[in-house]
């Protein structure tokens, strides 16, 4: 078994700084889910949820982080890798950034950080999930070199698995 390296935590770009996850996040995270029209989680549940990625990071040496624009200092969504339906050598790199933000090149901005955080670890190869209706992230993906491998069907709708091998 292949050992990695643990991918850095705090990542710059020319707009952007992705950090580790603080409890001062959790109304924002809150809001950013509830984008998705399946309700609105507690702070709490947050709370929760963001203490459960900090000890997922501590296990596998991946995270996610929350993005924040450089100049104005606003939490704008989250960019990181995941095990998610993939695995620990093979990860996912998973994004969602507030509708107000969309279109302006963030997330490819954050992704592309995220894709050199991995190639730093030594992987080799890096998996995306994405809903086929989701066109703008399906744009991302191939702005950052990932393909499509294969669809499958899921309950919430056909999802297209891209792959991207890393030098």
């Amino acid at each position: 078994m292949t050992t990695y390296g643990t991918m850095p935590f705090h990542l710059e770009t020319e707009r952007l700084i992705l950090r580790p996850w603080a409890e001062s996040d959790a109304a924002e995270f809150c809001a950013l889910l509830a984008e998705r029209g399946k309700g609105t989680p507690t702070v709490e549940h947050i709370r929760t949820s963001i203490a459960e990625l900090l000890a997922a990071t501590a296990t596998t040496g991946i995270a996610l982080l929350p993005i924040q624009r450089r100049d104005e200092g606003d939490f704008i969504g989250y960019c990181g890798l995941i095990i998610g339906r993939s695995t620990v050598e093979e990860p996912e790199i998973a994004y969602e950034l507030f509708q107000r933000v969309h279109g302006r090149g963030y997330a490819t901005e954050a992704a592309g950080a995220v894709l050199d955080a991995a190639v730093a670890t030594g992987r080799k190869r890096l998996w995306s999930t994405v809903g086929t209706w989701n066109t703008p992230s399906l744009r991302v993906l191939e702005k950052l070199g990932f393909e499509r491998d294969h669809v499958s069907m899921e309950d919430n709708g056909e999802v297209v698995w891209l792959t991207r091998s890393l030098p």
